[in-house]
């Protein structure tokens, strides 16, 4: 097992990981779920977006959303998932479909779009962008955000968005883009949400994408257990990590960190809804 890395220090004002897999810590660290939102809430961060990619993963993370008032909940076929299944995708949506309206807890539809890195095939694409036009169906007819999974395919996650017409919310997941396909999606009025690549050395493009990223459509996210920010690169990844980004960022652009990370919490209850039970944020 590998050793976890330890908590960073304490962010001086609450904020938000817009975007996280805490049901897969377990697999990937041994760290349990209740210990991943303990250890996220000792560094102030005090409430993440729990991101399921299939049936079974997406009902979990509106039952763990339904227990831990921190938790709020996005449910999806992920593209990759939808691109296997083959004959058997439009039994899966119709599935997942049946979790709409089951709970005030689920906030949004995703990581759903186009991953073309994984899925070279024309079949496999073809499969991709029919789950991603019916998850941006989901997201209009039920007012909820949109979470966008985009892995070499900037021009037709944009092409299929157009096509369909997109929801009011968006959130470019993972931003992975350049300065030019920020300034696309920041005209069509989405979210960009940065995760812990934006730290790594060689991704100079993708913090000058980050640098012209208004405040207002700003998030960040470790989409653990992956993706974990420098000085921890290449070990597991949680929600309590957060802090190394939103540091590096707050320094990157400037700001004062407390600032940022009030900032950051409400972009995310934009995008999100209040986490509050009762309509109030907490």
């Amino acid at each position: 097992m590998t050793q976890l890395p330890p908590l960073p220090e304490r962010l001086p004002a609450p904020t938000t990981d817009a975007h996280t897999h805490a049901l897969s810590t377990l697999e990937y660290s041994g760290l349990g779920v209740a210990d991943a939102l303990a250890r996220a809430r000792a560094v102030n961060v005090t409430r993440i977006v729990e991101v399921g990619t299939d049936v079974e993963s997406s009902r979990a993370a509106v039952a763990l959303a339904e227990e831990y008032a921190e938790v709020v909940a996005a449910v999806s076929i992920h593209p990759n998932d939808a691109a296997r299944l083959g004959d058997r995708l439009p039994a899966e949506l119709d599935r997942l479909a049946a979790l709409f309206g089951s709970s005030d807890r689920l906030r949004a539809v995703g990581e759903t779009g186009l991953d073309y890195y994984r899925t070279p095939d024309a079949a496999g694409r073809a499969r991709q962008q029919e789950a991603f036009a019916t998850h941006i169906a989901w997201a209009k007819q039920y007012d909820l955000a949109l979470v966008i999974h985009d892995r070499d395919a900037h021009d037709d996650i944009l092409a299929v968005l157009e096509a369909e017409g997109a929801p009011q919310r968006v959130q470019l997941h993972c931003f992975s883009g350049d300065a030019a396909f920020a300034r696309a999606c920041l005209e069509r009025g989405y979210w960009l949400s940065f995760p812990g690549t934006v730290t790594f050395k060689a991704n100079e493009a993708l913090r000058e994408a980050l640098d012209l990223t208004p405040i207002d459509r700003l998030l960040v996210e470790t989409d653990a257990p992956y993706l974990t920010a420098l000085p921890h690169r290449g070990r597991p990844n949680s929600s309590y990590l957060l802090p190394h980004t939103v540091r590096f960022i707050a320094e990157r652009r400037g700001m004062d960190l407390a600032e940022l990370c009030v900032a950051l919490a409400a972009n995310a209850t934009a995008l999100f809804g209040a986490w509050g039970r009762n309509g109030n944020d907490g």
